[in-house]
Formats: structure tokens, C-alpha cells, sequence
């Protein structure tokens, strides 16, 4: 991955991305020589998202399948939550 420095940035503005990002889909910028940041195009951000929705749908038909999930009213399901929540504020 291509990384810009702070000072580049500061120099160059926007067009330090638009070039580096001309070669390759996601950018570092760099602070005091470590990467800190990234950028990337708005394109490739979208295409990021929806591999993730991919993923959080995969694991989601996985956990259905493995029979680790619950049935209940919206109402219940906060009770359990609010349970959960004080049993874990006694063990603390």
C-alpha cells in the first residue's frame, strides 16, 4: 500500500490522493513515519461495505443452521439483556 506523509499531504492537498489512488485502491497516510490512516475511493468504500454485509449475512445463515438463535418478542429480549446487564455489574 502506497503512504503519504503528513507533510506531503500538507504540501500536495487533495491531489497527493488523487495520484496515488490513480495506481491503487486504498492509500496510508502516514504520521511521524507510521501508518495512521487510510483512504480509498468512494467506490471502493461501497465495494468494502457490501463484503461485509456479505459476511455478516453468511455468518448470520450459519448461526440459523447451528441452531444458535432465539425466538421471542422484542419486549423479552430486552429483559434478558437487562438481566444479563445486572449479573454482570454484581460479578464486576
Amino acid at each position: 500500500m502506497i503512504a503519504i506523509s503528513a507533510n506531503d499531504l500538507k504540501v500536495k492537498g487533495i491531489k497527493a490522493f488523487e495520484d496515488a489512488l490513480a495506481m491503487q485502491p486504498e492509500v496510508a497516510v502516514s504520521v511521524r513515519g507510521q501508518p495512521k490512516f487510510v483512504v480509498m475511493t468512494q467506490e471502493q468504500y461501497q465495494y468494502m461495505r457490501e463484503c461485509e454485509l456479505e459476511a455478516a449475512i453468511a455468518q448470520s445463515k450459519a448461526e440459523i443452521e447451528a441452531g444458535r438463535f432465539e425466538t421471542g418478542s422484542p419486549e423479552s429480549h430486552i429483559e434478558k439483556i437487562q438481566k444479563s446487564a445486572k449479573v454482570a455489574k454484581k460479578s464486576a
